[in-house]
């Protein structure tokens, strides 16, 4: 969440910021909840001074403390619903976004940053779903629609893909992690998936837990409530994890083949940094991701986001695109965000500074995906990098 303390003390900056993101009406809606709570609290204080009375009281002051507590009794009821009502709405306020990032909201408004190989033109390329083996008809009779089983040497590639990630990052020093993918609300809360991103997570009501849509989440939690040495930052982590989304509000987008399915797996870096450190971050996040998409020798693009496409939590956030033949189009394929200490303060993870427990900056980014590998099947027609073969992938795909 916000910085509210700041937020206070520049609401026309925060609040131009926040338009950006189309949440002004929300922040403006919780600076006044939050002047509600700050009016009501020096009458609860006032009243709970009254209360504590020197030496013993007499029949007269016993009868006025009994008022002053039925008053107290009422004040700390409004007291708790002002506050209940300023988190709740501090809850939908976004990260504001870094002056840098674009204005808009589609991928008509992202920023191109550069472009790096040369797109493969085929005269007639064969979509991903043509060239490796997946098998969609069965998975919907199983599972229901943007289900697939990938099947033998695309399996393969798919599982050469991320231990390759791994791999690399590991010999960067991240550490790798396999987290669990069930989390509780409070791990979606504290990455602000919940609640700008609820309609799109799979909940198991009964015990009480949801599945995770990327790695991010439960690694956000990994050091949630600590104090982390200031010396041990930063913390660097990589994941392999299987992720969901259901994908709500995308109905006839990408209804062909394994591109925007339900379930899908993804390698994921994850940053905890000193503030003035995570910007660096982000560029070294970014860097490794296309340092994995070079040596696959795939065709991609950098974007900025604007303001508007950007998750709640995000405060700058990188694409990378992948050129698809098949659509003659760059495809999103991986982002990298920084949340500043958007993140850490709902997650109250800090580290001491020199002037005691600051909050962290927290950065994730993807390292490869799934559509990675769809993206290789398309454009090498079947062909393997050989940078994937060490990993157990074929030399090339038997459809």
């Amino acid at each position: 969440m916000i910085d509210l303390r700041a937020a206070r003390t520049d609401p026309d900056a925060v609040r131009a910021a926040l338009a950006r993101k189309g949440a002004a009406e929300d922040f403006d809606r919780l600076l006044a909840a939050d002047e509600r709570w700050r009016s009501l609290v020096p009458r609860v204080d006032e009243l709970r001074a009254r209360t504590k009375l020197k030496g013993k009281p007499d029949a007269e002051q016993l009868e006025e403390l009994q008022v002053v507590k039925a008053e107290l009794k009422e004040a700390e009821s409004g007291l708790a619903a002002a506050e209940a009502e300023r988190d709740a709405l501090a809850l939908r306020v976004p990260n504001p976004p870094h002056e840098n990032v674009p204005n808009g909201s589609t991928e008509d408004d992202v920023r191109e940053v550069r472009r790096v190989g040369e797109p493969v033109s085929l005269e007639e390329p064969r979509e991903h779903f043509e060239v490796g083996r997946f098998d969609m008809e069965r998975a919907a009779r199983m599972s229901g629609a943007r289900f697939g089983y990938w099947v033998g040497d695309t399996a393969r590639l798919a599982l050469a893909l991320y231990r390759f990630a791994l791999d690399r990052l590991a010999t960067k020093g991240f550490l790798t992690v396999l987290p669990p993918v069930l989390v509780r609300e409070s791990a979606l809360v504290g990455t602000g998936a919940f609640p700008s991103d609820e309609a799109n997570v799979y909940e198991l009501p009964a015990d009480e837990l949801y599945l995770a849509g990327t790695a991010e989440i439960p690694l956000a939690s990994l050091h949630a409530g600590e104090i982390v040495p200031a010396g041990e930052l930063p913390l660097r982590y990589v994941a392999f994890s299987p992720c969901f989304r259901r994908e709500a509000g995308a109905a006839g987008r990408d209804t062909r083949g394994m591109i925007r399915v339900h379930q899908f797996n993804k390698v994921e870096q994850f940053s905890l940094t000193r503030p003035e450190s995570s910007w660096d971050e982000l560029e070294l996040l970014l860097s490794n991701t296309e340092e994995l998409v070079s040596a696959l020798g795939l065709p991609y693009r950098v974007v900025v986001l604007p303001a508007g496409d950007m998750s709640s939590a995000s405060a700058k956030t990188y694409d990378v695109e992948i050129w698809f033949p098949s659509q003659e189009r760059y495809r999103e394929t991986a982002s990298i965000s920084n949340t500043t200490d958007f993140q850490a303060r709902r997650l109250m993870i800090r580290f001491r500074g020199e002037h005691g427990p600051e909050l962290v900056h927290m950065l994730n980014g993807t390292a490869v995906v799934d559509r990675m590998a769809l993206a290789i099947l398309e454009n090498f027609q079947g062909d393997i990098p050989d940078v994937l073969q060490p990993f157990g992938a074929p030399d090339r795909v038997a459809s």
